[in-house]
């Protein structure tokens, strides 16, 4: 018969080991940092700095399998604490695909839904959106924005700071040539500084340290690619300096 020492000891070790045992899977379980947040100005709401775009990459019509690629993407998304998902009625069967995926994970309650309409002449939207943004009160503007295209910098962007309207960002990679183009020369050294671990997070770095920035939209259709720009809003953002150097890096590629 074990002695009763023996059975305390016993005892002890499972009491124990039990109570280690929810603390070693979380020490196994993957950290995810949480994404930088902004706030609307005109609500308060925060919203992660990185969002999701659907424009061509969701447009996948009634394809089951493709369907069920973008919900992978949307996923992908959202475990990597993604939350704004930017479609329109013009980009064909997209909004219809975001709407299974959303239905297909559960997620509807919590996602911030972006939506667009147009104008008959694309000659009529940037002055008209100039003066929508001085003369009324409205809560979000969508623009381009990138390294290599920093017209807004003039004037949209410190027009809607100034105004309290928050900017979505789109064509942040020149819808995949800016990315095609850059990774055919290396990350420069100077990326890690900021913690950007591809070019894809450099760029979007850039992007959202701009101050009128509430949030980017870049599209993808890889689930990894989704998670990957999402974290790059976790870290260091890039100061003035910085975001110098990365333009010029850039600029001379």
């Amino acid at each position: 018969m074990p002695s009763r020492r023996t059975v305390i000891r016993a005892l002890a070790a499972g009491a124990a080991g039990a109570l280690l045992r929810p603390y070693a899977s979380l020490a196994r379980a993957p950290y995810v940092a949480t994404p930088l947040a902004r706030a609307i100005p005109s609500s308060g709401e925060k919203l992660p700095v990185v969002g999701l775009g659907t424009w061509i990459t969701f447009n996948v019509g009634d394809d089951p399998e493709l369907r069920d690629e973008s919900a992978a993407i949307m996923q992908a998304f959202f475990e990597a604490g993604g939350r704004v998902i930017d479609s329109s009625p013009m980009y064909g069967s997209s909004q219809e695909v975001v709407g299974y995926g959303l239905a297909k994970l559960d997620r509807r309650g919590d996602v911030f839904s972006a939506d667009k309409v147009w104008i008959g002449s694309g000659d009529d939207g940037p002055a008209q959106i100039e003066e929508i943004l001085a003369t009324r009160p409205i809560d979000f503007v969508q623009v381009s924005y990138n390294v290599l295209d920093r017209d807004v910098e003039e004037r949209i962007l410190p027009l809607a700071r100034e105004k309290g309207i928050a900017v979505l960002i789109n064509r942040p990679f020149r819808q995949g040539a800016l990315t095609r183009d850059v990774v055919q020369h290396p990350l420069p050294a100077f990326a890690a500084e900021i913690g950007a671990a591809t070019w894809g997070q450099l760029l979007l770095k850039f992007i959202i340290s701009h101050p009128a920035v509430t949030c980017v939209i870049p599209a993808t259709t890889q689930p990894a690619h989704a998670a990957e720009n999402v974290a790059a809003a976790t870290g260091e953002l890039p100061d003035e300096p910085m975001r110098k150097r990365i333009a010029d890096y850039v600029g001379r590629l």
